[in-house]
């Protein structure tokens, strides 16, 4: 091989592959120490990949709102070309063009830093954890893929997440800033879930049946905000617990129409809060109608209060008024009907007959 035609090594120049172990000491535990350095340089390149992730997304949440500004120039704008004076239209126009000025000098800071970033990974000297990456990698476990969760596994699953979690989730139920809610959260990963969303509105109907309207409302926008969420993360395809700290970005910043959005589906679950509550207390006035009229049935299972309703107006006076004669007399009178309205009065409880009394009464019906 000619000279002219060697290797060039210089893209080695910077290897280090044993920055862990370049000094030691005879009064120092080695091993330790090595573990120290390179946990230590682990946690320096992990801080150097976040401010990296961090510019992104600040120079992608700055290109989002440079693009609505812009547009809504154009729309300002476009309304003084047709002749339209307003002098609060022309002090919002003054105020976008601003407003895009600075984010136009805001994103070139964003690319500058970006780009010194850039300089700056590929400046470090390579290590035993960056010198090669895995090129490919795959797994294939021949397992059966688990199927959908049953209506009673969610039931369960739900109730035991509850009843695990319910102070942690009544307490972001409570929390009124955006800030406090994301750090609650940042603390709390684990509360980034469905069966939170669920809890939640669970809790605003215990709520609106105790008619604590405030405490509903307040509980309802939580909910809406674990619900914005999980809807974020389905549109991203990944772990809500990934993007939520994205959700609180964006919501601080928003638009009009995506604040309109959040407090239209705010609206909509305090209407269906406030529907089920009313079927739940409905349906529990029912159940207690129902207990009630079970305890006064009679020995035969019939109601006493719709037995007196159908008896004869001489009759119900004769209970009312608790005079056996008057009964005797009335029913004297009823001839063939006599029978019917005895056993019902009998097994309604209204009448308790002596020992054999029924069986006399029949036994007479059956002479005639």
């Amino acid at each position: 091989m000619g000279s002219g035609a060697g290797i060039d090594y210089s893209a080695w120049d910077h290897i280090y592959v044993s920055d862990d172990e370049d000094v030691t000491s005879p009064f120092v535990d080695t091993p330790s120490l090595f573990r120290m350095r390179h946990r230590a340089r682990l946690e320096r390149m992990a801080e150097l990949q976040q401010r990296g992730e961090d510019l992104e997304n600040n120079f992608a949440e700055c290109k989002r709102i440079l693009e609505e500004a812009r547009g809504r120039l154009k729309e300002l704008e476009a309304g003084r070309t047709e002749g339209e004076e307003d002098e609060e239209r022309d002090a919002e126009l003054k105020k976008v063009q601003n407003d895009v000025r600075k984010l136009q000098k805001d994103e070139k800071t964003f690319e500058k830093m970006m780009e010194e970033h850039r300089r700056q990974e590929k400046t470090l000297p390579w290590n035993v954890d960056t010198i090669s990456k895995e090129g490919f990698s795959k797994s294939v476990v021949n397992i059966k893929p688990a199927g959908e969760e049953t209506e009673e596994e969610k039931v369960e699953k739900h109730k035991a997440f509850m009843e695990k979690y319910t102070t942690e989730i009544k307490h972001f139920g409570m929390l009124r800033r955006w800030g406090d809610s994301q750090k609650y959260l940042s603390d709390n990963p684990h509360l980034v879930c469905e069966e939170t969303a669920n809890c939640l509105v669970v809790i605003c109907i215990d709520f609106e049946i105790d008619e604590k309207h405030a405490l509903m409302e307040q509980v309802a926008h939580q909910a809406i905000v674990m619900q914005f969420i999980l809807d974020l993360a389905r549109t991203l395809k990944v772990d809500p617990r990934g993007c939520f700290r994205q959700f609180f970005s964006k919501i601080k910043t928003a638009d009009k129409q995506y604040q309109d959005a959040f407090h239209r589906e705010l609206e909509l679950l305090k209407e269906r809060v406030c529907s089920c509550a009313k079927m739940r207390m409905e349906s529990a006035m029912k159940e207690l109608k129902e207990e009630e009229r079970q305890n006064r049935l009679g020995p035969g299972g019939l109601d006493p209060a719709e037995v007196y309703k159908s008896l004869p107006k001489e009759i119900q006076k004769s209970f009312d008024e608790k005079n056996v004669q008057m009964l005797q007399e009335a029913m004297n009178k009823l001839h063939a009907e006599v029978k019917y309205h005895l056993k019902r009065c009998i097994d309604s409880g209204l009448w308790i007959p002596e020992s054999g009394e029924a069986d006399e009464d029949e036994d007479g019906e059956e002479d005639h």
